[in-house]
């Protein structure tokens, strides 16, 4: 039906143009006699017309129709198709060459001027595209959205877009464009390029830094490949930004999640330290008048004092790695030095336990501004998980050196070890090595050192032989001097 449409289009053109040169002479002849030099110049006029408004087609037809009607009716012997004078020939085929030079002149001319409307319009619509995927609201950008602006502003019958990282393929216009899906899988995952017979369905891939994100497909007249190429990255940069959008928003909901878990860990720790201070008072009430109780009795206050501590540290090991997921941990860096650190955290361990603690301070003066509560926390729950561990009486090392600009603080045990393959997860959140299932604990103090060493720049590092103990290291940035 096209094809047809075309060469009707294309016949009436040719019949114009013969019209028009017909009319021309005519007009020479019969209304407006002239001479020959004047009948020429006005051919000339009518053939430039004809090539402006026409083609390169029409202009060489109507230029020899008029060549034939030049020579037949203004050229001496009139009425006849032969020349008299010899120098007529030479003015003869001068006036049909200057006729198919100045048509082809004024065509392309055209075709100039089409080319430069072609690229001014394709600039007015990228920037208009543009600014519907830069300028809209987040919510607003979406794929769905983003093949709705293409159809809109293109004037495409059909417009599909798929997206390779949420494999969502959405459609806008009029036509259905299910039949190229394949095509549209293909050039997201492969980044080949699809052009039917027709040219008026085509399909490229949708590229963000040289990989292919997607893929765009459009029917319709066709579009040139640097128009194409531009569209194709503003489509990119609105996936991407889509992409943003959707993180963001997830982002956001986790945080808020994590505040929620914060508050209400904050609420429960508050409701649960009231009877767990009522029942240590009450356990240590009892073992100061131990000497009433017999034995039995005695066990069982002895118990009860030391699962209130266990419980009320757990309850602290919560609320504390809730509130460092929330982002509420507060760093208040002071110069602390070495020897001062390394007290506070044995203190923080337990003042029970020190006894199997064996301290080599070889970086005692230097010092590291960091916060000293906190650091003293992670250091002490590296003490206490070795002091856990280690068989019996064994002694635990706490050491300080100096490694280039920082501080190492280590700790050593001689307990059983940490498997391979289970070293990688040992500072995840409630993951318990297989070696420490049987002691008692939460899962929590790992992950709380790390989370504290690293919201000071440092870094916690752990080296274990299976059967061979353990050494959890914190590293520091060095203190240049002091506060």
């Amino acid at each position: 039906m096209d094809s047809n449409r075309q060469t009707f289009r294309i016949a009436g053109r040719i019949a114009a143009s013969l019209l028009l040169i017909a009319a021309v002479t005519f007009c020479l002849r019969r209304v407006l006699p002239v001479n020959a030099t004047t009948a020429g110049f006005a051919f000339l006029l009518a053939i430039l017309l004809i090539a402006t408004y026409f083609g390169v087609t029409e202009a060489v037809l109507a230029a020899v129709l008029a060549m034939c009607c030049f020579n037949f009716f203004f050229l001496p012997p009139i009425g006849a198709f032969t020349i008299a004078d010899p120098q007529n020939w030479v003015a003869l085929f001068t006036f049909l060459a200057t006729a198919i030079t100045a048509s082809q002149l004024s065509i392309r001319a055209r075709q100039r001027a089409q080319e430069a409307m072609d690229r001014r319009q394709d600039m007015e619509r990228l920037y208009a595209l543009s600014r519907a995927i830069l300028l809209a609201a987040p919510e607003d950008v979406r794929a769905a959205r983003i093949g709705q602006q293409i159809a809109l502003i293109y004037e495409r019958r059909g417009v599909a877009l798929y997206d390779a990282a949420t494999q969502q393929l959405v459609q806008a216009g009029p036509e259905d464009l299910t039949d190229v899906s394949t095509q549209l899988r293909d050039a997201a995952a492969h980044g080949v390029d699809y052009r039917d017979a027709s040219g008026e369905t085509l399909v490229t891939a949708v590229r963000l830094g040289g990989k292919p994100i997607g893929s765009l497909a459009i029917r319709g007249a066709p579009i040139t490949d640097t128009a194409l190429q531009s569209l194709s990255n503003l489509v990119a940069i609105g996936l991407e930004r889509a992409r943003a959008q959707e993180a963001s928003s997830r982002a956001e909901a986790e945080r808020q999640s994590e505040q929620f878990k914060s508050t209400l860990l904050d609420a429960i720790a508050h409701e649960f330290k009231t009877p767990l201070t009522a029942m240590r008072a009450a356990a240590t009430e009892l073992l100061a008048h131990s000497e009433r109780l017999d034995a039995s009795q005695r066990e069982l206050a002895a118990v009860l004092s030391e699962e209130t501590d266990r419980l009320a540290n757990m309850v602290t090991e919560a609320i504390r790695m809730a509130r460092i997921e929330a982002g509420n941990i507060e760093v208040r860096r002071w110069g602390v030095s070495v020897s001062e650190l390394m007290q506070a955290s044995i203190q923080s361990a337990g003042a029970g336990r020190s006894s199997r603690i064996q301290v080599e301070d070889a970086a005692g003066e230097m010092l590291v501004n960091v916060d000293r509560e906190l650091i003293a926390v992670a250091l002490g729950q590296l003490i206490g998980n070795a002091l856990k561990f280690s068989p019996g009486a064994t002694a635990v090392t706490l050491r300080s050196s100096r490694e280039g600009d920082c501080v190492v603080l280590s700790v050593r045990d001689e307990g059983p070890g940490i498997p391979e393959h289970e070293r990688g997860r040992i500072f995840e959140k409630f993951y318990r090595a297989s070696t420490a299932r049987r002691v008692a604990g939460t899962g929590l103090g790992l992950a709380i050192a790390r989370e504290i060493v690293e919201a000071h720049g440092g870094e916690l590092r752990l080296e274990s032989e299976a059967g061979g103990g353990s050494e959890f290291s914190i590293v520091l940035p060095a203190a240049e001097k002091g506060p």
